[in-house]
């Protein structure tokens, strides 16, 4: 979750703390002379990699066997970091970036990166970390699923913050590497329903009575409906209620209020709910979900990605199957479509009662959906006790490992496992193949998150 925007002085303006200034150690002053490197390597956040005298310095926008100049932004005892000021020589792979804010916002990291490039960088790294962390060769590889380059992104969380010195109204992501958000005027990885309005969006909420008191935006976008669920410190006023109401409607949007967290979500006053939809076509399954409920954010790799378990797994109507962090439902459905039984775990309740909701909707009846933390023991569940043919697990970034011991009870023959973070894959194929007894199969990206650093990924294992 992000930090309030600005940095938060908790100390009123013009007061003294003597035994605070007496101890706070000066910040060290940064050469601002320019420094001229060559770039040996990239950081799985995508910034190139040089050393001076034998510290690792990580400078942003840099690609390897680029001859460069940057200034240093921080120094410490074991590594510094940089900024790029001057290009020496050219990499191939570089191509100027689209985004007019990409020098300081943080959303993205790969702009100046060649598409094709991003995905072999993010592929090398794939394969690194297994080999480097799971100590595991990848056989053979799935081809790089990709989609949109550009204005795919229909989840976000968003900065607001009044900064009086630049007269306006910011409404976006942060500066790479700080607390503040950045100034921007569009986001050309948004969704275009959204990062074309930053500026007007912005202009309303400084109309607002508690503009100094909306500290994020979270925006859930489906196939139809926009939503954008505005946090409120305050309440706002009938007057502040209309306002948003209009920009709403000008804009082909629904606005509501978050008072607290994502439970207390809730329309304008006189307004009906709206429950944001996506489909799977190929499937014939549409979801509907709260905005603060987690989706992907891509909805064409999304697509793309269901197939491709369903293809994988090769269900049968005579297989019994267990999904992992289920969330609500995104697999399970589809699965459900094929198998003879799912059974879908996740730790949310609410995510694990929409899904059970998203099940009646579609009229699918072969699934259960049942809350657990994953993390925990779940032996003595009755779901925990039985066998499956073939599992999905789709963890969060800190990945599947407490649960892998409880293979041995399933004893599926094929497991397909997505991923949103490559180090902690490469880590549990290694329990799957080195203590387990299972064989890698494939593996392979998903650009869910182009013009990022981002690596998703999936991997097949067999007994």
């Amino acid at each position: 979750m992000r930090k309030p925007a600005g940095g938060i002085n908790l100390q009123e303006p013009g007061s003294k703390n003597k035994h605070m200034s007496r101890h706070r150690p000066k910040k060290k002053q940064l050469p601002d002379t320019p420094v001229r490197v060559s770039i040996e390597s990239l950081t799985h956040d995508g910034r190139g990699v040089a050393h001076i005298d034998g510290k690792a310095v990580f400078i942003d926008e840099a690609l390897p066997g680029e001859q460069i100049e940057f200034v240093y932004t921080e120094i410490r005892r074991d590594y510094a970091e940089g900024r790029l000021v001057r290009l020496l020589s050219r990499s191939d792979d570089r191509v100027d970036a689209l985004c007019p804010h990409y020098s300081i916002c943080g959303g993205c990291s790969f702009q100046h990166v060649k598409s094709d490039a991003q995905i072999r960088i993010k592929q090398n790294l794939l394969t690194e970390q297994f080999k480097r962390i799971g100590k595991v060769d990848i056989p053979a590889y799935w081809p790089a699923m990709t989609g949109p380059h550009w204005g795919y992104r229909r989840k976000a969380r968003m900065g607001v913050k009044y900064v009086a010195k630049k007269n306006r109204m910011l409404v976006g992501f942060r500066e790479k590497r700080h607390q503040y958000l950045a100034e921007m005027d569009s986001c050309l990885i948004m969704d275009p329903q959204v990062g074309t309005k930053l500026i007007a969006l912005g202009n309303m909420i400084a109309s607002l009575t508690i503009r100094d008191k909306i500290p994020q935006i979270e925006v859930a976008i489906g196939d139809e409906q926009c939503v954008l669920s505005v946090r409120v410190m305050e309440p706002p006023t009938n007057e502040d209620q209309e306002n948003m109401r209009r920009f709403g409607q000008e804009h082909n949007m629904t606005l509501c209020l978050q008072t607290k967290g994502p439970g207390t979500i809730t329309p304008l006053a006189g307004e009906p709910e709206i429950i944001p939809t996506y489909a799977l076509p190929d499937q014939n399954i549409e979801f509907k979900f709260r905005p603060a409920m987690f989706t992907q954010v891509n909805y064409e790799i999304n697509r793309q990605m269901i197939n491709r378990v369903l293809e994988t797994l090769d269900l049968q109507t005579s297989d019994n199957v267990l999904d992992l962090f289920c969330g609500l439902g995104n697999f399970t459905l589809p699965m459900a479509k094929y198998a003879g039984n799912v059974v879908g775990i996740e730790g949310d309740q609410p995510l694990v009662a929409h899904a059970r909701e998203n099940a009646r909707h579609n009229g699918i009846t072969n699934v259960e959906f049942h809350a657990a933390d994953l993390s925990k023991d779940i032996s003595y569940y009755p779901w925990a006790q039985q066998k499956y043919h073939k599992i999905l697990l789709d963890p969060s970034r800190a990945g599947a490992s407490e649960i892998l011991h409880h293979l041995k009870t399933w004893q599926p023959q094929r497991i397909v496992y997505v991923s949103c973070n490559p180090s902690t894959l490469a880590r549990d194929a290694g329990i799957l193949v080195n203590e387990l007894g299972y064989r890698l199969i494939k593996a392979g990206v998903m650009d869910m998150f182009p013009q990022t650093a981002h690596v998703e990924s999936m991997a097949l294992f067999e007994k």
